[in-house]
């Protein structure tokens, strides 16, 4: 099978490229900068092309001869992306029209778009608005289309511990509501093999599917088990929702750090699962990757040095 990745050069787009080239697949990945991309050496070859969801004519003939597109393309919910909140609509939904219509155009047998936990065109917060109108343009195309909508994914080169560790210090450390906001975080090596089935298998199109890990951790939790790897304790101090509001919407306009309201209104609301539906993968819940067995494995590497790149605020390409 021909497979086009858009964003096949970002953290979950990488994982995914690699299993579908590892499972026979003939790959190609689309990014903004394909030069970055660094697939392992243990995989065939994953093909590659510029282009940039955002301008419709340089995508388009990417999608030609191919049986399945997948659309990764995300800007971070964790932090304010350059251009504001606007950037989301333009990216998500914009960037998700163009992959439809040149999925269309090109008669792509197969189309998965991830999305996000909580997609509501009338949501909260302006990414999941946007991710809520992604979804809608998905569902009224004439293409075979899956919708997979998990939780923080996890994992080496991943955000979700840098970012946590930009909020918080070690042995002492203040949260908004007392980091009370539930997650449920899936480990990257567990996520791609699901997605990739989506892709192969008839029987997840029209579906769907939230995913999530095998434990919900409030994002105290996180931070703690995060210091716990390093050998250092935390003890969470609450900070005000409303106070906790006030310096994001100011750090927004001074820009002091890489959030802002939008960020704030994030952390209102759970990023967690209804029902988890790793089973329509086969899988366990208890088979999956824990965030404390990972952190454990890479002991302040991998991931734990992913905070160099941070701001996370660039399209996940």
């Amino acid at each position: 099978m021909h497979v086009l990745v858009v964003g096949g050069t970002g953290f979950v787009g990488t994982r995914l490229c690699e299993t579908l080239a590892a499972r026979g697949h003939d790959v190609t990945a689309l990014a903004r900068d394909p030069t970055d991309a660094a697939f392992s050496d243990d995989v065939p070859d994953v093909s590659t092309v510029a282009g940039d969801v955002t301008d419709y004519d340089s995508i388009e003939s990417a999608f030609e001869g191919q049986d399945a597109a997948v659309n990764l393309v995300a800007l971070s919910p964790l932090f304010q992306p350059e251009g504001g909140d606007d950037a989301h609509d333009r990216v998500h939904r914009g960037g998700t029209e163009h992959c439809v219509q040149a999925a269309e155009r090109h008669d792509v047998d197969r189309f998965l778009q991830l999305s996000a936990l909580g997609a509501d065109s009338d949501g909260r917060t302006a990414y999941i608005r946007a991710k809520g109108r992604a979804e809608e343009l998905v569902r009224e195309s004439g293409l075979d289309w899956t919708i997979v909508r998990p939780s923080v994914v996890f994992g080496d080169g991943g955000e979700f511990v840098g970012f946590t560790r930009l909020l918080t210090t070690p042995y002492v450390t203040g949260l908004p509501g007392g980091g009370k906001t539930r997650f449920q975080p899936i480990w990257v090596g567990d996520l791609a093999p699901m997605l990739a089935a989506t892709v192969e298998d008839d029987a997840h199109v029209g579906a769907t599917c939230e995913i999530g890990g095998p434990e919900v951790l409030t994002l105290a939790d996180v931070a703690r088990a995060i210091y716990r790897s390093d050998g250092k304790s935390v003890r969470v101090l609450p900070v005000p929702m409303l106070l906790a509001g006030l310096g994001l919407t100011v750090s927004e306009y001074l820009h002091v750090i890489p959030m802002g309201r939008d960020q704030y209104r994030s952390l209102q609301f759970d990023n967690t699962t209804e029902d988890n539906d790793v089973d329509a993968f086969g899988v366990e819940s208890s088979d999956l990757r824990t965030l404390d067995a990972h952190l454990s494995g890479v002991a302040g590497r991998g991931e734990a040095e992913s905070t160099a790149g941070l701001p996370g605020t660039g399209v996940d390409v």
